[in-house]
């Protein structure tokens, strides 16, 4: 006789996707796959495949997330302490892509004599030649932008160069291609690891709210978070004028209890703390909008679209309200000045050493986390805190075309009659960033010498070598293959149980195989034929 389970009993037992996600888990799979359709150009078979989703938050998809959390410390532990320049020397051009690029100019000549003509006919059949030539250019491995056949006009307004007179002044030397650090003793070469904040808004807690947020600087604060990632480019150029070469770095962006967001930058090379100091002291970043101190509509009275005046209009006068570029004309001095704080860590790092590893780990511990999921509100002060800076932060303009201008009476570059005034869908608005819509990784260029995509492709090349002398080669796989996204509603597509499982046969398949390439290389060498006899 069976026993009897009650609703409650039922109910704690594990639905069947919530198996196959721990399963998944397990074997490290990714828990939401993307069903991607395969095609084989050989064949002409056609599966469907389940292609992981990337996801770098791990309340979304741990195992992906892990998965970049993992690739974003070999990165920065591959760049981190170089002894030798990465070599950025660019190939000199083949003689197709000289030949292309005369043919290219030809054609240029002939759309602007088209064009003088006023041929329209002649003008547009140069510029599918010119289309043709610039995608043969982009295949023969010419990078950067090409010159359009039409230079678009520029608008520039000269704003002062000089520096301000409440920031202090920094030497500046000229700045050598070099990107190694020094070396101290004959053997030392040290980098640095750093951290720098944001200014003060008022005095806070230990647990990061104000004493008093009645006089706790919002506005300033979301006014910083905003523009942070400006700040920092201005920092490093400053850092580099000052110390004389081109300083590179691996950093990430993560929140303070007081929802401030700080920096933390392993900088390859031995920096000086008082150089550090002086050049976060020095930098500041000045924005050059439109005065958005005061709210002028809110409510039900905010602009409206008129449709003859191609632009947003009073509600109550029907008068045009002053576009983008009428409004950048009448500023005089900047709405907004973003500085570091004091505070500014600093510390010398040996390379190998278990002290570099730890700081890695530090460096990329929160990178499965949103901005929003590093901060954890406790308490109702703590709930209060975020709620008020998430406000300020929804009615301040995060570019010229965020629709929040349209609160302050300026219409956004690029006014459509899709915006809703007051309301902007960009990512510097929402709980999740709080106010730091920009990437939470930032990666000098000649970090490493190579691109995320690079690192990654590396580590796939090692464990196919390690299979290949295994005789595992893959031949199995198909050779050339395009892949498509799959129409919603194919009836073709499995349910995602069926997703997960296969993805974690194939998984278990590839650690067996890659098991089995360990325990081959690492085991010794048979004797010869010679030393048996002996």
């Amino acid at each position: 006789m069976s026993e009897y389970l009650t609703r409650a009993d039922r109910m704690k037992q594990p639905a069947a996707l919530d198996v196959a996600r721990a399963v998944a888990e397990e074997h490290g799979v990714c828990v939401r796959p993307l069903a991607k359709e395969r095609v084989d150009l050989d064949t002409g078979r056609v599966d469907i495949i389940p292609v992981p989703c990337g996801s770098t938050v791990a309340s979304v998809c741990p195992t992906c997330a892990e998965k970049n959390r993992r690739l974003r410390m070999a990165q920065c532990r591959e760049g981190w302490h170089l002894t030798e320049e990465p070599d950025f020397t660019p190939d000199a051009p083949s003689e197709d892509q000289r030949v292309l690029v005369a043919f290219r100019a030809d054609l240029v000549k002939a759309y602007r004599a088209a064009v003088e003509e006023g041929d329209e006919i002649g003008a547009e059949e140069v510029r599918e030649e010119v289309a043709g030539v610039d995608t043969e250019l982009r295949q023969l491995g010419v990078r950067g932008s090409l010159p359009a056949l039409e230079a678009r006009p520029r608008v520039t307004r000269k704003r002062s160069t000089r520096r301000r007179q409440d920031a202090p002044n920094l030497p500046r030397r000229p700045v050598t291609k070099r990107t190694v650090g020094r070396v101290f003793g004959g053997k030392y070469q040290p980098s640095t690891f750093l951290t720098l904040t944001l200014d003060s808004y008022g005095k806070v807690r230990s647990d990061g709210t104000p004493v008093d947020p009645a006089r706790y600087d919002y506005r300033r604060a979301a006014r910083d978070a905003v523009h942070f990632a400006a700040l920092l480019d201005r920092f490093v150029q400053n850092l580099r004028r000052c110390v004389g070469w081109d300083v590179q770095y691996f950093s990430t962006v993560e929140p303070q209890r007081r929802l401030a967001p700080h920096w933390h930058a392993a900088v390859r090379g031995s920096i000086s703390r008082a150089e550090l100091r002086a050049v976060a002291e020095a930098t500041y970043h000045q924005v050059w909008w439109p005065n958005h101190d005061e709210i002028k509509y809110g409510g039900d009275s905010r602009p409206v679209w008129d449709t003859r005046a191609k632009g947003f209009v009073d509600p109550t006068t029907r008068e045009s309200l002053p576009t983008w570029e009428q409004a950048l004309d009448q500023v005089e001095r900047p709405a907004h000045v973003a500085r570091f704080g004091m505070q500014v860590h600093s510390k010398g790092i040996l390379g190998g050493t278990e002290e570099a590893g730890r700081h890695i780990g530090y460096l990329t511990k929160y990178l499965t986390k949103s901005i929003g999921e590093c901060f954890d509100a406790r308490t109702s002060r703590q709930e209060d805190h975020a709620e008020r800076l998430c406000a300020e932060l929804a009615v301040t303009p995060c570019s010229p075309q965020c629709p929040v201008w349209l609160l302050y009476g300026v219409q956004p570059k690029g006014a459509r009659l899709s915006m809703e005034p007051g309301k902007c869908k960009g990512k510097a608005h929402k709980r999740s960033t709080l106010g730091v819509a920009g990437r939470r990784v930032l990666v000098s260029r000649k970090w490493s010498g190579k691109s995320l995509a690079d690192h990654k492709h590396d580590r796939k090349e090692f464990v196919r070598q390690l299979l290949a002398d295994l005789g595992i080669t893959g031949e199995d796989q198909p050779k050339r293959v395009v892949w498509n996204n799959v129409r919603p509603g194919d009836p073709n597509v499995p349910p995602r149980p069926h997703l997960l499982l296969r993805a974690v046969a194939e998984r278990r398949r590839w650690k067996a195989e890659y098991t089995a390439a360990l325990l081959a290389s690492a085991s010794p060498p048979s004797r010869s034929a010679t030393s048996q006899a002996a």
